[in-house]
């Protein structure tokens, strides 16, 4: 299978954030240059900047996004442990055109921890985007940053246990096309989760794009680690 070749060159605006309008407002972010100068770094400079250390990849496969072709990609440790389904896993979903589409970084080392104010999740998220998806920035309008849990199984001390993976999630929504979009952050004050270009279907009022980085879902849809 051929190997991902990013390929974004879009513009890039600054944000702020109001936390009791829910609103926001576009400022410049760099003076004296055009939008056009200002580019997203390469989709694996990205991906590098995100991963956590001991990680291999383990599966490629084609997957589809709303009709359209993309690769998922699952990366897992090094050292063998908390391999299935439902465990720790880096996983990344990048459309055929180089897009990054998403990514999740479901690692035990993000259980507990302070997470951050609402203020720091949304500089970093905006920080984030400015690097890895700068077109969004110009047209985005943040619904709400709250706290957000994720499900993780591990095995420690000979024992399987069930624990959570918390977060500060932006949820945000792109005001031209009205797809959603979601950066979370970690205790780590690193990105945990991002996720672009989510259709939403009001009636009976599901997610309508595939959840190819949610175990959960691809356990409910009969995948498997190493297989489609």
């Amino acid at each position: 299978m051929p190997r991902i070749q990013p390929l974004i060159v879009l513009a890039a605006l600054g944000l702020v954030f109001s936390p009791t309008t829910a609103s926001i407002t576009l400022a410049e972010t760099q003076k004296g240059k055009s939008m056009a100068t200002l580019s997203a770094q390469p989709v694996a400079a990205v991906i590098k900047a995100v991963m956590p250390v001991g990680y291999d990849e383990v599966a490629r496969r084609p997957v589809t996004l709303d009709g359209q072709g993309a690769e998922l990609v699952r990366y897992q440790r090094t050292d063998g442990r908390n391999g299935a389904l439902g465990s720790e896993h880096f996983s990344t979903v990048i459309a055929a055109d180089g897009r990054l589409k998403g990514f999740a970084r479901i690692d035990g080392a993000l259980v507990g921890g302070q997470l951050p104010t609402r203020e720091e999740t949304q500089a970093i998220a905006m920080d984030f985007l400015r690097d890895a998806a700068p077109d969004l920035l110009p047209v985005l309008k943040i619904s709400w940053i709250e706290r957000h849990d994720e499900p993780l199984r591990v095995a420690r001390n000979g024992r399987t246990e069930d624990l959570t993976l918390t977060g500060m999630k932006v949820k945000m929504r792109n005001t031209v096309d009205g797809l959603w979009m979601w950066v979370i952050v970690g205790a780590d004050r690193k990105v945990m989760v991002f996720e672009r270009d989510i259709s939403w279907i009001t009636f009976p009022g599901h997610r309508g794009t595939e959840k190819w980085l949610h175990d959960s879902w691809l356990v409910e849809n009969g995948h498997d680690v190493d297989r489609g």
